[in-house]
């Protein structure tokens, strides 16, 4: 199979979807490989280095899309992108259709196949290509509370940690996922006051036993969020609904019981949000404030580390880009129910029902689809 690795053309995105060595791995396969020039350069890897790999490097991304079998990106489509959709081309990468209906009809009236990172589950119905970057994201999360909470920046001037005889900042999670744990564990690390949040009792019994430091769980509910939001320092929204849009956990008449100049930071922004206030925003622009809050809204947070992201999400993804070039698509689709699961459109036809409820399109099952 030919596949094609463009650069990415999202704002402020620098990762690149595969490194050389997941290239030289594709290629010791026998697959080829089409690179754009440049396109590893923001997470630190040369042409030369993809030239070594094994790559052939070509100068334009239209070249690279009209040449591959599959495309594998970080992002999903841009507008500019959109013109190179076809329906004999199969697009691996994060799409988030949910909260795009733009996007969604670009894909279907393309015709293309679009296979989401996201949406893929493995044999304990885990999402093992979005938990990679949600690690990173979560991870990132406290840290960008911490910076934002500096007065300079817009925030209340509390230090994460406080000092002796000084209370620490308080912070809210609202998720106990990957994103909600990890975001947790560098919070408390930093001598935060954490409230983690989440509708699993049984998850929110093993966050208790597993993090350490200044911890209070709590179960989910509106009642509940209210009491913590409103002597909250900051929150990390770390929602997640597989394929779906994130529910509004935060109203915009919520904001009003929050302290002025506390920070929200939305990391389920890619799915709509979970604050009815969030919009999203680039790493050039990433704040805004309503009602007093300071929002967060960067869709590609882990874009910001580019060069650790990148090999993240490529450890994650080349075992499931050399399964698809290895066997071809609807054997490998019929062979893995998880991956199955990751497609969202199939030849014109919507293929994932969280996607088809939230903009009232007709729902095709992927088994029927690729039955023809």
């Amino acid at each position: 199979m030919i596949i094609g690795i463009p650069a990415e053309v999202k704002k402020d995105e620098n990762r690149v979807s595969v490194p050389p060595t997941g290239v030289r791995e594709l290629v010791r396969q026998g697959h080829g490989v089409f690179v754009q020039a440049g396109a590893g350069v923001g997470s630190g890897f040369s042409d030369e280095e993809y030239t070594t790999a094994g790559a052939s490097m070509l100068t334009t991304a239209e070249e690279v899309w009209h040449n591959a079998n599959m495309i594998v990106k970080v992002k999903e489509p841009q507008a500019s992108e959109y013109p190179f959709l076809r329906d004999d081309l199969l697009l691996f990468t994060y799409l988030h259709l949910a909260a795009d209906e733009t996007q969604t009809h670009a894909l279907l009236n393309s015709g293309v196949t679009g296979l989401a990172y996201e949406t893929i589950e493995d044999a304990q119905g885990r999402l093992p290509l979005l938990e990679p970057m949600s690690e990173v994201a979560g991870r990132m999360a406290s840290q960008i509370v911490a910076y934002y909470l500096a007065k300079p920046y817009g925030g209340r001037g509390v230090l994460m940690g406080g000092v002796p005889g000084v209370p620490a900042a308080n912070v809210v999670v609202l998720g106990g996922g990957t994103v909600g744990t990890n975001a947790a564990k560098v919070a408390l690390g930093m001598g935060a006051r954490v409230t983690l949040l989440d509708i699993s009792l049984d998850r929110l019994r093993y966050l208790d036993d597993v993090l350490h430091g200044n911890l209070v769980t709590l179960y989910s509910n509106e009642g509940n969020i209210i009491q913590s939001i409103s002597h909250a320092d900051a929150v990390i929204g770390g929602v997640l609904v597989t394929g779906a849009r994130a529910p509004k956990l935060i109203t915009r008449d919520m904001l009003s019981l929050m302290p002025r100049s506390s920070v929200i930071v939305d990391v389920a922004v890619d799915q709509g949000g979970c604050v009815e206030t969030t919009k999203a925003t680039t790493h050039s622009d990433p704040t805004y404030v309503v009602d007093g809050v300071l929002h967060y809204g960067v869709a590609n947070m882990p874009g910001a580390v580019p060069r650790t992201s990148s090999l993240a999400l490529s450890n994650a993804t080349l075992r499931y880009i050399l399964r698809l070039a290895g066997k071809g698509l609807q054997d490998a689709l019929h062979a893995d129910a998880g991956l199955l699961k990751g497609l969202n459109t199939y030849k014109g036809q919507m293929t994932h029902p969280a996607v088809a409820e939230a903009f009232s399109l007709r729902y095709t099952a992927p088994v029927e689809a690729l039955r023809g």
